[in-house]
């Protein structure tokens, strides 16, 4: 792939990703800014750059970094001499992302369960569907730890 095709794909990957931010109710703008220091091949911008590349106003750029910042997906550093930050991706534990999702699938089913404890009649339909959605989640949980093992067997 040339190399104006990669970035064009790229920007068009950034715009993407600021769709799904949406979705998720976190901002379009907050998407695009993860996107762009995850996706580009330049990997940290400083406040102006990320403003200019993605054509926002400063207000917008800085309350979307500081959402970034407090769930630790950004963050940025110094140069010795150099007021200006440099805001790059937070690198993780190559884990972070699937023990996230694994306490957010916990709470879920622990919710389902509880629901289901209120339940009067536990042949209802609703009872069964909440019944079988904690127990699929439970599937899912007991898998988690041990497919992290089998990664890091084959590693």
């Amino acid at each position: 792939m040339q190399t104006n095709e990669r970035t064009k794909a790229q920007k068009d990957l950034v715009e993407t990703i600021g769709r799904i931010y949406e979705n998720k109710g976190l901002g379009a703008i907050t998407g695009r800014i993860s996107g762009l220091l995850t996706v580009m091949d330049k990997e940290q911008f400083t406040f102006d750059e990320i403003v200019e590349e993605l054509k926002i106003s400063k207000s917008s750029a800085s309350n979307a970094l500081r959402v970034l910042e407090a769930r630790n997906q950004v963050e940025y550093s110094t140069l010795l001499g150099d007021r200006k930050r440099y805001f790059h991706i937070r690198r993780q534990d190559k884990f972070a992302l699937i023990n996230e999702h694994q306490t957010m699938l916990r709470k879920t089913r622990d919710l389902f369960h509880e629901m289901l404890e209120l339940k009067a009649d536990k042949k209802s339909p609703n009872a069964i569907f909440l019944k079988d959605a904690e127990n699929l989640l439970t599937v899912f949980l007991d898998r988690f730890d041990e497919l992290k093992a089998e990664f890091m067997n084959k590693q």
